[in-house]
């Protein structure tokens, strides 16, 4: 089972994965661990990740960069209108009213929704992490920024499907920064003891968050986050573009921002001297050749003159800061540490500012780049039951107070009421009593719009239906379960009616203790005599939700309520019945059009499949024309006659040609019939090369074992000690092996050695090579034969039976030797075996 954890950033992705031996960062197919979150649209397929950032300038108007930020926003949403002067693409409204960017795609005009944009995003980090993993990739933690609201947070969720994964968490940014930080250290306070405050500032390319957390061993609880969503690196960029865009304008003439490829071109240089300048206080060039209307542009810039255009955005440094002190009421010095992380807190001038705040060092010890993918991961492994990790427990928090409002049946009107605070502990859940006669609905939306980086407050509606008086007539009680789970999304998850059946007695029925017993997980009621709406608000958790962590629970205190008095108790019998709840939720895809997004990724993927098969085949073929164009010319020039050489180049001249013009778009299997017919004539060339590379050295290795046999039968016919165990008969047959292969090889060599280099050679190398093996197998046998172990002389027998075993065999002689009864000792197990062996 694979455990992924994806950092999807406005500008980059990460991907993270824990193995064995940790948590590793993987590399994509440039061998690099940022893969780009861009996507280009061509005529035949989609580019995505390098490959499309290549063509940001080259296809500006169908490579789409920067659309994290369109999640769940609506075409009139505030962002996305000031967003559109900034975009090369063209983004529109869709039937829905959300936000689609719109591209075309295999000669077509298409509409994609932002979805399924970052559904091809995640497709391709899926597919790098299995092409590393070498097997599939499912399960995944995502990250995603803290202040996103319910509805950004579902878009995402639906991008996940559409790619083929499961997220089990979408995990806020800060948070995973705080894990990846906290799980390794070994000094953490005791439970019991006081917690170890830390702050951690992530400031990436569009994006300021800033979190406060306290750890204790073995626990992490996120107590505040406060942001701005809008200060990122890419501003810092925007000064430098819009200072050059005036300089360049008054300097050579030019409007830079009528031509988006000429503006999008100085985005990239003002990135890469901004970068300079956080290395280097000097003065840097910025130069462009061919600019814009075949100008050559320059300019100067140095960090002080910079640091003076950026001081409205290094202001907004300091209020996030503030603003987490506050809501968790520390003081600085109860601060033990702040890290920074995000490529923006690289800016000299903005690690001075937090550093200022706070006043003292920043701590650097995570990857500022990687922080937030690897606490994915490690989120991801304490998730996956594949793992066994530390015991970890993770409490974020709601980042705006959630309430509900629903129509007052006592009241002419509406009533309403906070559910969630700001910075309540997450994931977690309620429980809320009505009493109704009859279904309602519930209203669920931000009570501080304010604060919201969004334009719209709601949640969503949610409808609890087939909602009955009691049999006489009376509201029945309603239980109605709201909860914020580990993806931060806000939902009703169950209601329940409570049915109560009257007792035989004239009492008025009351719940027992057996019905509180029922609800005691669940809730404490808290009643307000003669109002018809109840609610009962517990911080206590439903420990059967699987979903919710055990660090909901950790401040939940029953509350005690003031009742009314108590009517004396009866027996009563009460039944629940769970109620169907309809939805409404804000710009939700419905799920018809999940899976046909769903389809189309799977057909996408498909279509880039079969054209990066077709351009390796076309490539393929370029490859054999260079190869062989130059061999031909090289190696291979003694193994071709000149006219077939001269045929030969004409042809690949021919293919080179074709390649270019008629062969420029071209179906996979013509290339496969191109690069075959090339090989008819091009491979017997390189076979003649490599068999007069490797037939030399095989010929050596066959005399060197010829010479071999020959010094043996040699020495056996010398009469020689070490072979004159060896019977002639066999000496013989290896002697006429030997004198044949010799024969053979002397007669192959004449034959080749008056071949013409240019034509097939008489004998070949696996011939060659059949002739080792047969020699070897007819000789070896024969004189590897071991030599049969000599008796000692008749007295020495004598003695050994008169002085016992020999050579220490054991005190008694073997069973063998007894049986026989010859005065020998135990023999050895080479010497059983040797009657075996035919010896004269």
């Amino acid at each position: 089972m694979s455990v992924v954890g994806i950092d999807l950033g406005f500008q980059s992705c990460y991907v993270a994965v824990a193995r064995a031996g940790g948590i590793e960062t993987i590399a994509n197919e440039y061998s690099d661990r940022c893969t780009p979150a861009c996507i280009s649209f061509g005529p035949k397929n989609r580019s995505i990740g390098a490959a499309a950032k290549s063509q940001v300038i080259s296809n500006a108007k169908n490579t789409v960069q920067g659309f994290k930020r369109f999640h769940g926003r609506a075409f009139s949403d505030p962002f996305v209108e000031a967003e559109k002067s900034n975009l090369a693409y063209d983004i529109v409204q869709l039937p829905t009213g959300l936000t689609g960017i719109k591209v075309t795609y295999m000669e077509e005009e298409r509409n994609f929704t932002t979805e399924q944009v970052t559904a091809m995003l995640l497709s391709k980090l899926k597919e790098t992490a299995e092409s590393v993993l070498k097997k599939p990739v499912v399960d995944c933690v995502v990250s995603v920024p803290c202040f996103y609201t319910d509805a950004e947070r579902r878009s995402v969720m639906d991008a996940t499907q559409i790619a083929g994964l499961n997220c089990l968490r979408l995990m806020n940014e800060t948070t995973a920064v705080a894990l990846a930080y906290g799980i390794y250290k070994q000094d953490l306070p005791a439970l019991e003891e006081k917690p170890r405050n830390v702050v951690f500032v992530d400031m990436g390319h569009s994006a300021y968050q800033v979190s406060v957390c306290a750890f204790n061993r073995g626990k992490l609880k996120v107590l505040a986050t406060a942001f701005d969503s809008t200060l990122g690196g890419r501003k810092f960029d925007e000064v430098l573009v819009n200072h050059f865009c005036e300089e360049f304008g008054k300097k050579y003439k030019l409007d830079i921002k009528s031509k988006i490829r000429a503006l999008l071109r100085l985005s990239q240089e003002c990135e890469k001297l901004k970068k300079l300048m956080s290395a280097n206080a000097s003065d840097l060039p910025l130069s462009i050749e061919c600019f814009m209307n075949d100008v050559d542009v320059s300019g100067t810039m140095n960090r002080g003159k910079f640091l003076e255009m950026c001081n409205d955005l290094l202001a907004r440094v300091e209020p996030p800061l503030r603003s987490v002190l506050e809501q968790t009421k520390l003081k600085k010095e109860d601060i033990y540490a702040v890290e920074i992380v995000g490529g923006a807190t690289r800016i000299p001038a903005v690690k001075e500012k937090i550093s200022k705040f706070f006043g003292k060092e920043l701590s650097t010890t995570l990857n500022a780049d990687e922080a937030v993918t690897r606490g994915c991961a490690l989120q991801c492994a304490i998730l996956s039951p594949a793992f066994k990790v530390r015991e970890f427990s993770i409490t974020d928090v709601v980042p705006y107070p959630i309430s509900l409002r629903w129509n007052s049946p006592a009241e002419e009107g509406s009533s309403d009421c906070e559910v969630f605070s700001k910075n309540h502990a997450a994931p977690f859940s309620k429980v809320l009593t009505f009493y109704r006669k009859e279904p309602f609905t519930l209203e669920a939306y931000y009570s501080s719009p304010q604060d919201l980086p969004y334009p719209d407050p709601a949640i969503a509606q949610f409808s609890v239906q087939k909602v009955t008086p009691q049999s006489d007539g009376s509201s029945s009680k309603v239980k109605v379960k709201v909860r914020v789970n580990v993806h931060g999304i806000f939902s009703v998850s169950s209601a329940s009616l409570v049915e109560v059946h009257k007792s035989e007695e004239n009492e008025e029925p009351m719940e027992t203790d057996q019905n509180a017993k029922e609800e005691e997980k669940m809730q404490v009621d808290q009643e307000e005599p003669h109002v018809e709406e109840q609610q009962q608000q517990t911080p206590a958790e439903n420990k059967a939700e699987s979903e919710e962590m055990e660090t909901s629970q950790a401040g939940s205190k029953d509350k005690k309520m003031d009742q009314p008095p108590q009517a004396k108790k009866a027996k009563v019998k009460t039944s629940t019945v769970d109620l169907p709840i309809e939805n409404q939720l804000l710009w939700q895809i419905d799920r018809e059009m999940l899976n046909l997004y769903i389809e189309n990724e799977g057909k996408m993927i498909m279509q880039d499949k079969l054209e990066k098969e077709r351009n390796d085949a076309k490539n393929a073929v370029e490859e054999y024309v260079y190869e062989m164009r130059d061999k031909l010319s090289g190696e291979y020039e003694k193994f071709v006659s000149e006219d077939d050489r001269n045929s030969f180049t004409l042809k690949l001249e021919d293919t080179e040609n074709w390649l270019y013009e008629d062969g420029e778009d071209q179906p996979k299997q013509v290339y496969v019939d191109k690069l075959a017919e090339l090989k008819n004539l091009g491979q017997p060339i390189k076979i003649r090369f490599q068999e007069s590379e490797e037939r030399p050295k095989l010929f050596e290795e066959l005399g060197k074992q010829i010479q071999q046999y020959m010094k043996i039968i040699s020495s056996f016919k010398n009469k020689e000690d070490q072979y004159d165990h060896l019977d002639a008969a066999d000496m013989t047959k290896v002697e006429k092996s030997t004198n044949e292969a010799m024969e053979w090889m002397n007669n192959k060599l004449n034959l080749q050695n008056k071949q013409s280099l240019t034509m097939d050679p008489v004998v070949k190398s696996k011939e060659i090579e059949a002739k080792i093996k047969e020699l070897t197998s007819i000789c070896s046998p024969i004189i590897s034969k071991p030599k049969p172990k000599v008796e000692p002389p008749k007295e020495e027998q004598k003695n050994a039976e008169q002085n016992g075993p020999v050579d220490g065999q054991g005190d008694n002689p073997g069973p063998q030797a007894a049986e026989q009864g010859t005065d020998t000792a135990v023999p050895s197990e080479s010497d059983k075996k040797l009657p075996e062996m035919d010896i004269d």
